[in-house]
């Protein structure tokens, strides 16, 4: 019996895991992942019922009902840093004895789902649309940091690393495909690749008074095709709860409003509107 030391498994004096601030029995099997706390509430107004709402720092969970099936909304704050927090906490929660400090021997599987707005790098994906990411290829490096499980996809990453040239000044890229079980509770969305940035302007070749080293990534991508699959977008988390979800036996997918477009250089008229929609279309499908 391997029990878990006290500074790796963060634990409150009333049994909550330290960063999200809950209780076992405070979420759901089901998880809408949002990056704007804001939007858990936006989430949640549209419940029948709310059992809980907790709040600590970025990350507020109101957990309740929606067409009688439970459902726990999380934010996570901006990046794949947090996602790594939010991934292993509620992992945790789901697996691991709090009194004993002993991970169980069955493991609990989540549905958990990012619910992101994001920005096209493709000219035929339309803002207002939705985009779901059948693969991702993150630049955040944060996989390199668990030992090797295979559930990357090592021929994808060759694919990209060799069109883009990719400067091993910067993390290796890796890759990781959506649950499958996941994907096709959304066969009817666009699919795509989705590119994770470590951050919004220079991760996603943007200037404003610095340059970026990462220049016209959005040009050199266009003729990459993988799985008869194009890149779609850009965002800022999925690689992360792909590769920790999966790595970890949960079920996980990531769908983004598309708010913008890089190359046509628009933006929605009506984000909150495009938001909205994706929101109930995503809580009749769970």
């Amino acid at each position: 019996m391997n029990k878990l030391r006290d500074s790796e498994l963060i634990i409150t004096k009333d049994e909550r895991i330290y960063h999200l601030n809950l209780k076992k029995n405070e979420i759901a099997d089901n998880i809408i992942l949002v990056g704007d706390p804001g939007r858990v509430k936006q989430i949640s107004n549209k419940f029948q019922s709310i059992e809980h709402k907790i709040a600590h720092r970025e990350f507020i969970t109101h957990t309740g009902h929606y067409n009688k099936k439970r459902i726990s909304v999380i934010s996570s704050g901006i990046g794949t840093d947090n996602i790594d927090i939010v991934l292993n906490e509620i992992d945790a929660l789901v697996n691991i004895n709090f009194k004993t400090r002993v991970i169980h021997d069955n493991k609990k599987s989540l549905n958990i789902i990012r619910l992101g707005t994001s920005g096209s790098l493709n000219e035929n994906i339309d803002i207002n649309s939705y985009v779901v990411s059948e693969h991702v290829i993150g630049f955040d490096g944060l996989a390199h940091f668990y030992k090797e499980n295979n559930i990357c996809n090592k021929e994808l990453e060759e694919i990209f690393i060799s069109h883009t040239n990719w400067d091993n000044i910067h993390a290796r890229p890796y890759a990781v495909r959506a649950s499958e079980n996941l994907l096709n509770k959304f066969n009817d969305f666009e699919k795509g690749i989705t590119l994770t940035a470590t951050g919004f302007y220079g991760p996603q070749s943007r200037e404003l008074r610095l340059k970026s080293s990462i220049k016209n990534l959005h040009k050199i991508i266009q003729e990459l095709n993988y799985d008869n699959l194009e890149i779609t977008n850009f965002e800022m988390e999925t690689s992360a709860l792909y590769f920790l979800g999966r790595s970890l036996g949960h079920n996980v997918l990531t769908i983004c409003a598309i708010l913008g477009n890089r190359l046509k250089q628009k933006y929605s008229q009506d984000p909150m509107k495009t938001i909205d929609n994706l929101i109930i279309a995503v809580l009749n499908k769970l």
